[in-house]
């Protein structure tokens, strides 16, 4: 099989590139910074600028979109974060359209964005969209996405939560921004710590895209979301436990503001997401519970 990955340097993508490369499979990783990117392309997959340059593919996994907490929100930032996922998703889509073979499926990222603020609402596939800026972005996105179903591409959308895995080139997610402050005893919960934080493990999320890729039935939203979502007080608690130190001191939500902007607001409302979709098409998850995540990417 033969796999054309955007995103593919990125903290999930390198890692998917990765595992198919392991199995046997081609891999062609889409981006802007060959040269820079070299030490982040896994090798053995081949590294393009110009779609013109893909050969026929048999799936394509669209993960490209600059990260949300890696700047604070303006209205330039904002527009970047559209013009990287839901302009990107557009051209696939048109090359696509152009290709004599298509590719038999696309898988496109998302995130649980899409469901806005929603308190303790259990939270599948099923439920609408929100209101806010990251619900309407992910559904913009999305809506890109489904148009290679009428191309006869078989479309999956994967709603992504907090990724958790073990820092690399490619960085090391929202983990990676969280472990100093707690590594020396000064974590704790964010605002009321009644929100819910709805996770993933980096390996479960690569295992998922590549199902999905595999699964001939699937089709539609997926959360990429492990099955035990938690409030954000008890991550602190158990990613206390697992570093062994105290998670006590809390982030006040108006210092929070003040740190991040626009961002904080989806950081102290949260969303309580069930991956239903995953389950029903008989997916299974390695890592269901937040502790047994935390101990395999921490080494403990």
């Amino acid at each position: 099989m033969h796999v054309l990955i955007t995103g593919g340097t990125g903290f999930i993508g390198r890692e998917l590139a990765a595992s198919l490369l392991a199995d046997g499979h081609a891999v062609t990783v889409l981006t802007r910074e060959i040269t820079s990117s070299g030490n982040r392309v896994p090798n053995g997959a081949k590294a393009i600028r110009d779609l013109a340059r893909a050969d026929a593919v048999d799936a394509v996994v669209n993960l490209a979109g600059a990260n949300l907490g890696g700047t604070r929100w303006n209205p330039v930032t904002k527009m970047g974060f559209r013009t990287s996922r839901i302009d990107t998703t557009r051209r696939l889509v048109d090359w696509m359209s152009r290709l004599g073979t298509r590719p038999k499926v696309l898988v496109s990222g998302s995130a649980i964005g899409w469901y806005g603020p929603q308190g303790d609402e259990v939270l599948t596939e099923s439920a609408p969209a929100g209101g806010d800026f990251s619900a309407t972005l992910c559904r913009d996105w999305e809506a890109e996405a489904l148009k290679a179903a009428a191309l006869g591409v078989r479309v999956c959308t994967v709603r992504t939560g907090i990724v958790l895995g073990p820092s690399g080139p490619a960085g090391g997610g929202a983990l990676a921004q969280m472990l100093p402050a707690f590594r020396l005893g000064g974590g704790g919960p964010m605002g009321s710590g009644r929100q819910w934080m709805s996770w993933v493990h980096r390996a479960d999320l690569v295992a998922l895209i590549r199902f999905l890729i595999e699964r001939e039935t699937a089709s539609g939203p997926f959360n990429g979301t492990a099955p035990e979502p938690v409030t954000n007080a008890e991550f602190a608690k158990t990613l206390g436990r697992v570093l062994k130190r105290p998670a006590i001191l809390p982030m006040p939500g108006f210092a929070l503001k003040l740190i991040v902007g626009e961002m904080a607001e989806i950081l102290l409302s949260g969303q309580r997401v069930v991956p239903q979709a995953a389950l029903d098409q008989g997916f299974r998850f390695r890592f269901p519970t937040l502790e047994a995540a935390l101990r395999d990417v921490l080494g403990g």
